[in-house]
Formats: C-alpha cells, sequence, structure tokens
C-alpha cells in the first residue's frame, strides 16, 4: 500500500486520521514537534493501532529535517496539518502565523517536489468563506478572511491551486473543514487544548466535568431558532474518513478537487449544551453574554459535492459527537497530563 506522511501527526485530526488511514490498509509516516500537542499521543496510537508508529519528531518549517524524512522514507502521498490554528492567538500575533503556517507549507511542498512526490491533502478550513453570504455554503461561494489565521489557509488554498496549474503534475485535495468534534470511540485519544479552550465543545466538556464553572454563551439574540449562534459540527471520524476517501480520489482519479467536510446540519449553541448534558448525565451551566464582534448567526456545509465525489458523507449526529466527547473528557480530564 502507499505510504502517506501526516505532518502534525499527534495534533486532534491527524492522530485520529492517523488510525483511519492505518485501518483502510496505508502505511503511515509521522512528522511533528509537539508544538500543540503531547508525545503520549504516540503511547496511544500504539495501543489503539497494534504496532509502534513510525514517527519522526521534526518541524517543517525546517527544509533540512523535511529533506531527511524524504530520504529515509519513500513517500506517496502528504496530508498536511501541520499550522497554528487558534483564531484569537492568530490576531496577536499574526507574523508568527504567517510564517509558520505559509512557510511550513511551501518547505513540505518545495522538498515534496525535489523528491517526485506531487499528490497532497491541504488542510483547509471553512474560514476561508469568512462571512458566509448564503446557506448552505457551497464551494462555488464567495471566499475571504477575518483574521490572520483565515488568510494563512485562504492564502495556502492560492499558493497551491497556482503551483498546480503552473505544474498538471500536482494533484491537490483542498478539504473545507466545518467545526470538528468528539473523540475516538475508545476514549484514549481525543482533543487537548492548551489553556483555556478556543472552541465550544471542549469548553463544554470542562464544565460539565469540573474544570470551568459555566459556559459563555456568546449572544442570545440572533436570527435563529433559540436566538444563539448555529455551526456544523462534524465528529473528528467522520472527518478522519474524509481524509482517507480524498486520498483515494488522488490516487484514482489523479486529479484535485476542493469539497467541503460538514454534516450539512446546524446546531446552535444551547442544542450543543443540551446534548452534552444528555451524554454526560450533568448540567453544564451556562451565563449569556454580548455578542463578541465577528461572530455571524449561522454557518453550515453543503456536503453533497464531497458524497458526489469523494462517496463521502457524515455518518454520527450531535448525540453521537457528544458521547464520545464525554467518553474522552471524563477519562482524561487534564488531557494527556
Amino acid at each position: 500500500m502507499p505510504t502517506i506522511l501526516l505532518t502534525g501527526a499527534t495534533g486532534y485530526i491527524a492522530s485520529h486520521t492517523w488510525l483511519a488511514l492505518q485501518a483502510a490498509g496505508f502505511d503511515v509516516v509521522g512528522v511533528d514537534n509537539f508544538a500543540n500537542s503531547s508525545r503520549i499521543v504516540l503511547d496511544r496510537l500504539a495501543e489503539l493501532g497494534g504496532h509502534t508508529p513510525v514517527f519522526v519528531e521534526a518541524d517543517v518549517c525546517e527544509r533540512s529535517a523535511m529533506e531527511a524524512v524524504f530520504r529515509r522514507h519513500r513517500v506517496d502521498a502528504v496530508v498536511h496539518f501541520a499550522a497554528h490554528k487558534a483564531v484569537g492567538e492568530s490576531a496577536q500575533k499574526p507574523l508568527e502565523y504567517y510564517r509558520n503556517n505559509l512557510g511550513g507549507l511551501i518547505n513540505v511542498a518545495q522538498v515534496m517536489q525535489d523528491h517526485g512526490c506531487k499528490r497532497l491533502v491541504f488542510s483547509s478550513s471553512a474560514t476561508v468563506y469568512g462571512q458566509p453570504e448564503r446557506l448552505p455554503i457551497t464551494e462555488d461561494a464567495a471566499l475571504s478572511a477575518t483574521n490572520p489565521y483565515g488568510t494563512t489557509k485562504l492564502l495556502g488554498e492560492e499558493l497551491l491551486r497556482e503551483l498546480a496549474r503552473c505544474d498538471a503534475a500536482w494533484q491537490i485535495a483542498f478539504l473545507r473543514y466545518f467545526n470538528p468534534v468528539g473523540a475516538h470511540p475508545s476514549g484514549r485519544i481525543g482533543e487537548d487544548p492548551r489553556g483555556v479552550p478556543n472552541n465550544l465543545m471542549p469548553y463544554v466538556a470542562q464544565v460539565a466535568v469540573g474544570q470551568r464553572e459555566f459556559l459563555q454563551v456568546f449572544g442570545d439574540d440572533y436570527d435563529t431558532p433559540d436566538g444563539t449562534g448555529v455551526r456544523d459540527y462534524i465528529h473528528v471520524m467522520d472527518l478522519a474518513d474524509g481524509h482517507v476517501a480524498a486520498l483515494d480520489y488522488l490516487l484514482k482519479q489523479q486529479k484535485s478537487l476542493t469539497v467541503n467536510l460538514g454534516t450539512g446540519r446546524g446546531y446552535s449553541v444551547l442544542d450543543v449544551v443540551k446534548a452534552f448534558e444528555r451524554a454526560s448525565g450533568r448540567p453544564v451551566p451556562h451565563r449569556v453574554m454580548p455578542r463578541r464582534a465577528g461572530d455571524v448567526a449561522a454557518c453550515y456545509a453543503d456536503p453533497s459535492l464531497a458524497r458526489k465525489l469523494l462517496g463521502w458523507t457524515a455518518t454520527r449526529d450531535i448525540d453521537a459527537m457528544c458521547a464520545d466527547a464525554w467518553r474522552w473528557q471524563s477519562g482524561n480530564p487534564r488531557g494527556f497530563e
């Protein structure tokens, strides 16, 4: 089977994708510098995957380190996850985000090209849609960025598209994720944010487990069924399966594609709170706060193109997302510490 290189391999989405790729028969090589992850993930992957992961500690921004990886391993395709990802932090450290996210991408692509590997899955984001003009969001919607993190994803897509235009040998899958949540059903790996969580689900989970006193709900006067913001939450296991499907597409169809990976259904903040209370059997206290600048009322995908091209569809509902997130959080209240 082909050998797949995962960058940012011990991160939240990448670690779940690693297991999905192994289950599909791929050989996997992981690279990470643990800037936003834990070495313990490797032990958990060994436990769940049945063998010691093939892993190299390296920074994707370091050319010599990536050269060494490609000299040692025959890589057939790369799934590029490695990136800083906190929207708020990106506004405080824009140059660091540009250096790491865009510099790392360019470095990886250059080393790939030097070694004759031109098949890439790019971890993009629904942030490239900026303030959506219509719902559900289709892949031909207008693109824009509202923060430096989103800018790195948008420019990353543009750089890779131009690369493929200049060299038709490149085959690139642009995967625009919506809101990944949940955890592996074993409860052994999951989302482990450092510091105060930036995303809703891990914050809710930390309130339920007793680490935080209450959830802040930013705005309850939006034009939505219950007044709170609506988002398209997708189980991380469904997202991992989407990466496997995208790689299969590149290997068989040998051409690029751009698809949304979402469920096509929006859940409000209060929907998530209620579902998590059902899953955990615990209350999730919350307080309504003023709206945050830049937040939109609703954002959810039209995932029909992924279904058409990849034969992929999300299958896990909000109750499964919350049940798996709670299994992870309750079993690992301090994450991988």
